[in-house]
């Protein structure tokens, strides 16, 4: 298998009781990390046992959602109420009677290697890799907690939509 297979999964019967309990996850951080400015948005992202298959890693389908989790967090604007750190990021107003929608376009992923279940929480760092006038390509790179392993490397087209007039 690719990435290691078995060496990278730990089977459920060997994971320590306390281990099912929900783990809280750092706060999300911006990074600046390369020489040529660009810049990434990082979020902990906790791997649920429920987003485990047979083969006990994260499930192709359920991946899309730990995806989705990490994009809001980065991207939606947090209600008035809310508690969560401040998001750098937060430009998208996804309540109903907002002004535009954001609509998924199209989803591309490549899975490199196995995400299996752990006690510490997987990174996905993402960032804006393409912005037009009404669409944009969100680009992400799924690592482990201590970065030693890509997982999954993906791209999530959105598109925004006047509601007025429903077009983009």
């Amino acid at each position: 298998r690719p990435g290691g297979g078995r060496a990278l999964t730990r089977h459920l019967s060997q994971a320590h009781p306390r281990l099912m309990t929900a783990i809280p996850a750092p706060p999300a951080t911006w990074i600046t990390g390369t020489a040529t400015g660009e810049r990434r948005f990082h979020v902990a992202v906790a791997v649920r046992w429920r987003d485990l298959d047979a083969y006990n890693h994260v499930n192709n389908a359920t991946l899309f959602t730990l995806l989705e989790e990490a994009r809001t967090i980065a991207f939606w604007r947090r209600d008035a109420g809310d508690p969560t750190a401040e998001r750098p990021l937060d430009v998208v107003d996804a309540t109903a009677d907002s002004d535009t929608h954001t609509l998924i376009r199209s989803h591309s992923i490549e899975y490199r290697a196995p995400i299996p279940y752990a006690p510490e929480p997987i990174d996905i760092a993402l960032w804006v890799s393409r912005l037009d006038a009404a669409a944009c390509e969100i680009s992400y790179e799924v690592r482990s907690a201590d970065q030693s392993i890509v997982h999954t490397l993906a791209r999530t087209e959105l598109v925004f939509v006047d509601t007025a007039t429903d077009r983009p």
